[in-house]
């Protein structure tokens, strides 16, 4: 072996000093690899990037775990469906929140439903949600055997025990968002209703739908509806107290809120809500995950 080292010109030193820094190595990325799939159980939809952010290793760069770890079987398979829940009505409240710009929590707050399928019952249930647009937090969630209003209502109730009414509520047109007890609701807490007309307007709620069915509810053995009602709450809790999200600086919306209340306004970040423009409009996802 000593003549082999000799003409490849290294030494025996070299080579041990090499096999040590590896059963280093070897031993860190499994003890990685064992935290890897905790989080995958807490998390089953959290993509290998977003892994590498949240466990933050010390001893391997991002490009280098994500090549690691997709090769471990960890990459993700996204799927595409939809349902309609939400049935447009004349009644609706102009949209007041196109082009606004925003420093501070409890402005404006967007909702809406979306649609769950439980296959072991072969039925949908739906799932109202709540979030404060500029921290990205679910303030209010309520789980359903129906698309009628008073979902609404006991999501909107829960959000306000534990916030400040938001000066502006945003949803879409449903007939759910123009029930005489919801609306009064919002009046009583002095909030003002805007609605969109179309789709991108609701985005940035309508993209927490997707977050929570395909980060969560996708990958979880869900047989009941009191066990979804169950799974619900535990990954919208997850989502606001452990996921990290690029457009809040991989912080938490909970984090975030505690540091921008912290934070003077004149030095907090601004977020603009989309206008007409185009490309904004695209980028919309951008300011979300």
């Amino acid at each position: 072996m000593n003549q082999l080292y000799n003409v490849i010109g290294i030494s025996k030193q070299a080579v041990h000093q090499y096999q040590k820094r590896q059963e280093a190595f070897d031993n860190k990325l499994r003890i990685l690899y064992s935290e890897a799939l905790l989080l995958r159980k807490e998390h089953p939809g959290c993509g290998v990037e977003k892994m590498y952010h949240t466990l933050k290793p010390d001893f391997i760069g991002r490009d280098k775990f994500i090549e690691i770890f997709m090769k471990l079987g960890f990459r993700l398979n996204k799927k595409k469906n939809y349902r309609r829940t939400t049935y447009a009505v004349e009644k609706y409240y102009p949209n007041l929140i196109k082009g606004l710009e925003i420093q501070e929590p409890s402005v404006v707050w967007q909702s809406d439903i979306t649609y769950i399928y439980v296959k072991a019952e072969n039925r949908y249930y739906y799932a109202v949600f709540i979030m404060d647009v500029y921290t990205k937090q679910i303030v209010g969630w309520a789980v359903s055997e129906h698309l009628r209003a008073i979902a609404n209502v006991k999501a909107m109730k829960k959000a306000l025990r534990k916030h400040q009414p938001p000066k502006i509520h945003h949803s879409d047109r449903g007939s759910q968002y123009v029930y005489k007890e919801y609306i009064n609701l919002l009046k009583s807490n002095n909030c003002q209703i805007s609605m969109s007309l179309i789709a991108q307007e609701n985005a940035y709620v309508e993209r927490i739908h997707k977050t929570i069915k395909e980060e969560y509810l996708d990958h979880w053995q869900i047989n009941t509806y009191s066990a979804l009602r169950r799974k619900v709450s535990q990954a919208v809790k997850h989502y606001n107290t452990k996921r990290l999200h690029n457009s809040l600086g991989r912080m938490t919306p909970v984090a975030f809120e505690e540091k921008i209340r912290a934070t003077p306004i004149q030095a907090r970040p601004k977020l603009i809500i989309y206008d007409d423009n185009e490309q904004q409009m695209k980028n919309i996802e951008r300011h979300i995950l």
